[in-house]
């Protein structure tokens, strides 16, 4: 199956997509610093990036039309600043909102489906009445903004010709639902909103994943059961959790069902400890970054926890939101292998630019396993679906074959 991959950034989503046995026919990405770690992992070979057809460039340069047909899916993180609880909330007034990119670019291709992620910031009420008309613009992606028409006009008329019910044309059944990584396998708690959406003439029917992961599950294998404290060899003495899992353990009758949420120690607990001049062999993007320090609101994640998210930050990496807390208290800052395993990059994916650069990143990536599984359910439902849509077509061809004889 073929993609395009639009806002690739440093490629978590793409990676994720890949997996899932999609190959892009395009990759686009503006940042230059985010090309060049992409263009440094297809140097070098690394597995799927290696083959990923790169464009540096503005997307709105670029004409999809000519993908009409050759695609099954187009995904894509267009850029989350204007709606970002760390940004500065401008969302649809700001020139970074790509959204309407991402529109066109189904518009023009017709894809069988698309995936795009954005912050959980989108789904908050200041955003309401634009997060609606995201949805609709990807429900009925031929029906255009008129010239001269600001959005608002655009989401009203939308909105009636949603209402009237009219099938038209291109049009996609659409879900959205907000994920935390952390439910499926990601060792951060990292809440994120996904579109997926199926063209509707598709024999299509779909769900998002059920969660893999769960707090409970951590907390009855930290509490009750003591299986995560001995699979790390911590002896009881060392072992500490929040009082609120003690509290919460004793309303835990039975095992959770799922499997417990993965911690930063599940993360990086086989990482040596990280020095100011990095490793060079091993682990690529492990050093050591000194100056770290708490102040209110920010103080690190905790060893045994999943990790905060991470962020990118708008004037540079937010130190607070990207540090470590050990056991006794000192804090440290994550070195970038620390922080891609955190979002399930794997060992062998090469970083370039400074700590900072590479850090917002990073910030900014979708996590591979999340990808993974959201794309795998898309591309088993797409194969599941060509399957029904032909016993359907072998149906109404042995009926037409008993009505002519």
């Amino acid at each position: 199956m073929k993609t395009i991959e639009l806002f690739a950034g440093a490629g978590g989503l793409g990676l994720g997509v890949s997996a899932a046995g999609f190959d892009p026919e395009l990759v686009v990405e503006w940042d230059h610093f985010c090309c060049q770690t992409l263009r440094e992992n297809k140097a070098v070979g690394l597995g799927r990036p290696a083959g990923w057809p790169l464009y540096e460039g503005d997307v709105r340069d670029l004409d999809f039309r000519k993908f009409e047909g050759q695609v099954d899916l187009v995904s894509g993180g267009p850029p989350c600043q204007p709606f970002s609880i760390g940004g500065k909330h401008k969302g649809y007034t700001d020139s970074r909102d790509m959204f309407p990119q991402a529109v066109r670019a189904v518009r023009e291709a017709k894809p069988k489906a698309f995936i795009f992620e954005n912050v959980k910031g989108l789904t908050r009420e200041t955003f309401s009445s634009y997060f609606e008309y995201v949805r609709l613009q990807l429900t009925y992606p031929e029906f255009e903004r008129r010239s001269g028409e600001d959005w608002g006009q655009h989401l009203a008329r939308l909105e009636q010709h949603h209402t009237f019910g009219s099938r038209c044309g291109l049009t996609y059944q659409l879900l959205t639902r907000v994920l935390n990584a952390a439910d499926y396998g990601v060792p951060q708690k990292r809440e994120r909103v996904f579109f997926v959406g199926f063209r509707s003439d598709l024999n299509v029917h779909w769900s998002f994943p059920e969660p893999t992961h769960s707090h409970d599950s951590l907390i009855w294998s930290q509490c009750v059961s003591g299986d995560y404290w001995e699979r790390h060899g911590v002896e009881r003495g060392d072992r500490s959790t929040p009082p609120r899992s003690e509290s919460r353990a004793k309303k835990l009758a039975h095992p959770p069902r799922p499997k417990p949420w993965l911690t930063v120690r599940d993360a990086i607990s086989d990482l040596p400890p990280p020095s100011p001049h990095g490793q060079l062999d091993k682990f690529m993007n492990h050093r050591l970054q000194p100056g770290a320090r708490t102040y209110p609101g920010h103080t690190g994640s905790p060893l045994d926890e999943p990790a905060k998210t991470l962020k990118a930050g708008d004037h540079g990496v937010p130190g607070g939101e990207n540090m470590l807390v050990s056991p006794d208290g000192s804090v440290r800052y994550f070195t970038v292998r620390e922080s891609a395993r955190l979002q399930t990059f794997p060992d062998e994916f090469v970083f370039l630019g400074s700590w900072s650069e590479t850090m917002r990143q990073l910030g900014n990536a979708v996590p591979v396993r999340l990808a993974t599984v959201v794309a795998e359910a898309v591309a088993s439902e797409l194969r599941h679906g060509v399957a029904r849509e032909g016993r359907l077509v072998d149906v109404k061809s042995q009926v037409l074959n008993q009505v002519c004889h």
